[in-house]
């Protein structure tokens, strides 16, 4: 497995013990994530944004109007930190001191740039469709030029990027073990409801493979 190792930005001090550098780890978690945060600073202050994402190999890539508050100040090529979270369940123990979440999360640290190459924007938005769902860019009409032109996209490399992770369950003291407490972890998953057609179509149509394998893939366990 890839390793990139600490870095003072990077390096995870509290609960170390969670702490993954390895890419796969990192990889899996910003795969995972339906959205991020990204964070940067704009005219002297801190700002957070949540945006959608997509990983091609060691690149994050984001997309968005030219008006975007963030885009327009990352295609400067300024610092930002991306991250994501996931939560896998609830952690209830028998003090709220001892209570927690088991989750996964993810920190990229590094200066982006504006994609100007045609064929590697294009094939950024074709990643950033797939990732909110697969299956679904040749599913749908191609890209016009005019909407290539009326969209940025800004790439990251993952060369500076960490990960902590907490599973299992409640580590209580061992004094409260004995307390009469109901203590343990409430999985916490997304799932896929039943989708609703668009009014606007004027045919009654199937609903297309990336639909259908999304649902089978986030469908509630019974």
């Amino acid at each position: 497995m890839r390793s990139q190792g600490p870095t003072p930005r990077t390096e995870v001090r509290r609960k170390a013990d969670r702490a993954h550098y390895t890419r796969d780890t990192i990889d899996a978690i910003l795969d995972t994530a339906s959205i991020c945060h990204v964070g940067f600073v704009d005219d002297g202050a801190p700002v957070v944004l949540p945006t959608i994402h997509a990983r091609v190999g060691d690149t994050l890539y984001f997309h968005g109007s030219p008006a975007s508050r963030m885009l327009r100040h990352l295609k400067t090529g300024a610092e930002v930190c991306v991250t994501v979270t996931l939560i896998d369940g609830l952690v209830l123990a028998r003090s709220a001191f001892n209570s927690s979440m088991n989750y996964r999360s993810a920190m990229v640290f590094g200066t982006a740039r504006l994609v100007a190459d045609r064929d590697e924007k294009l094939a950024a938005l074709r990643a950033v469709t797939e990732h909110v769902i697969p299956g679904r860019w040749d599913e749908v009409r191609p890209i016009t030029d005019k909407e290539m032109k009326a969209t940025l996209v800004v790439a990251l490399a993952i060369d500076e990027a960490s990960a902590k992770v907490r599973a299992g369950p409640p580590h209580d003291e061992e004094d409260d073990e004995d307390l009469p407490i109901w203590a343990g972890v409430i999985p916490v998953e997304t799932v896929a409801g039943v989708p609703v057609p668009d009014a606007a179509s004027r045919d009654v149509l199937q609903e297309p493979g990336s639909v259908i394998r999304y649902r089978a893939g986030h469908a509630a366990e019974s």
